[in-house]
């Protein structure tokens, strides 16, 4: 029997597999499409020359721990230990796969917030978890009333995703106020923060969990090396959490993944301390401005986007279809590749929304563009 009966292929793979059979653009998976920092190509290829190839400290290179640590201080000017508080991963999924396996037992409760990513169930479910799976609003932001309704004393866990994939809205200081006195209401309430995108921020700037002293003892961060510099096959993340929960966290990657690539280990220990992480959001608003003027006057109605490398689209004076079967005629018909939004919400709702990935050089999106526009 198999313990992920609802689990099958996922969409990303999906709309990928059909964007190659089409010959389309894809716009569907979220990974860049252009080239990565010289710098640190230059550093990876010294340091294949080095004496770094046997398995990393379980915990992480312990150069990069402590870049780590100066780069959480620098952005959010908060002090962790680095070899208690901090844990590399093979990515930001990893990572959460192990919090949850680690302190979420046969019962506990973890609330969802929805559209949401899609590792966040299948991770409760295999621990003998329940997932409670609560809507955002229509502005994909959290309707707190909503939130506390489910929570009891048996609700162990709230996953955030700020910012948000894959809306790409960024909470304001209200939501997390909101959820630093959630939090205090229920002493028993983990907070797993997914903050993978939190260097890819526009106009409004990601106000971190970080940054609110007074949850510290409940709250695990997770992010991505990946998404801040565009390398997501390296596969490479980290979490931070205080030492009680961290304790038992290192007890489920020992036996999972153990340790982390060492080469790319030594490698961003080494780049991450002369790169400045903040400008990457002008890097990626840049993408951003140009996908949405390109898409001015087409017949889709672009949702606002704070932070991350998406873009929601709503698409109802074009068809009528389900989200799902439009993004198929999308890329079969018309040479672009997107996501439906309904495979983010527990319930599959569908709202006629749909995700583009910006992530992509200039020609791709000018390109993109002049297809859908001609829609």
């Amino acid at each position: 029997m198999s313990k992920l009966p609802h689990v099958g292929t996922t969409i990303f793979s999906v709309m990928s597999k059909l964007a190659a059979e089409s010959n389309a653009i894809n716009l569907s998976q979220g990974f860049p499409n252009f080239p990565v920092d010289p710098k640190l190509i230059e550093v990876y290829q010294r340091k294949l020359g080095e004496n770094v190839h046997q398995y990393a400290p379980m915990p992480g290179n312990p150069l990069l721990l402590q870049e780590i640590s100066e780069l959480i201080k620098s952005s959010y000017n908060r002090s962790l230990d680095p070899s208690e508080e901090i844990l590399v991963t093979a990515g930001a999924t990893q990572g959460i796969f192990t919090i949850i396996t680690a302190l979420i037992h046969v019962d506990d409760e973890v609330v969802i917030l929805d559209p949401s990513y899609d590792c966040y169930e299948p991770s409760i479910t295999l621990t003998g978890g329940i997932p409670l799976r609560v809507p955002l609003n229509a502005e994909f932001l959290p309707d707190w009333d909503a939130i506390e309704s489910v929570i009891s004393n048996r609700t162990r866990m709230i996953i955030i995703n700020n910012p948000h994939n894959p809306s790409g809205r960024i909470w304001a200081k209200s939501d997390m106020d909101a959820l630093e006195q959630l939090v205090l209401k229920f002493p028993n309430l983990l907070v797993l923060s997914d903050e993978v995108y939190e260097f890819i921020t526009f106009e409004q700037k990601h106000i971190s969990a970080h940054v609110y002293k007074s949850i510290y003892d409940k709250l695990i961060t997770v992010s991505s090396f990946g998404k801040t510099f565009h390398i997501t096959g390296w596969k490479m993340g980290y979490l931070t959490a205080p030492k009680s929960l961290m304790i038992e966290i290192k007890k489920v990657h020992q036996f999972n993944v153990f340790s982390v690539n060492s080469v790319a280990q030594a490698v961003l220990a080494e780049y991450l301390p002369t790169v400045d992480v903040q400008s990457l959001g002008k890097f990626y608003q840049e993408k951003r401005d140009l996908f949405v003027s390109l898409l001015a006057n087409s017949r889709f109605e672009l949702m606002p986007c704070d932070g991350t490398y998406f873009q929601t689209a709503r698409y109802s004076k074009i068809s009528t279809e389900s989200d799902v079967e439009f993004c198929k005629t999308l890329t079969t018909q018309h040479g672009v590749a997107a996501i439906p939004i309904s495979v983010f919400n527990g319930n599959g709702a569908d709202q006629n929304v749909i995700r583009f990935c910006f992530a992509k050089d200039q020609e791709t999106i000018h390109q993109a563009a002049k297809k859908l526009c001609a829609i």
